[in-house]
């Protein structure tokens, strides 16, 4: 008999994403505060995020939501191997901050 192998190809652990149910409930009892009160609090953090993404929205020791212009370029078709032109657009992107990587990554 063979070793069991699982069949994550991805590289990660099998362990499920945070909800948006759990940040709530956790966010009500470290500030001692109702779970809707954290829920209004986290829809309003969503929400000045989304309207301020073009000037940069920062969340302290967490990172930076960025607008950042992507410059046309020249790909090519995987499929048929066809070179292609790529147009210029923009792109939302959210840059780590550095205490972050510390702590996740040790």
């Amino acid at each position: 008999m063979g070793v069991r192998r699982s069949h994550n190809t991805t590289g990660r652990s099998h362990s499920m994403a945070v909800t948006k149910s759990q940040i709530v409930a956790k966010l009500a009892e470290s500030a001692e505060i109702s779970k809707k009160q954290a829920g209004v609090v986290l829809e309003t953090l969503v929400s000045m995020a989304y309207k301020n993404a073009k000037d940069g929205f920062m969340i302290p020791g967490l990172g930076k939501l960025v607008l950042v212009k992507r410059a046309a370029r020249m790909g090519r078709n995987p499929a048929t191997g066809e070179t292609i032109k790529i147009p210029a657009k923009k792109v939302v992107k959210f840059r780590v901050a550095k205490a972050c990587k510390e702590a996740v990554l040790g």
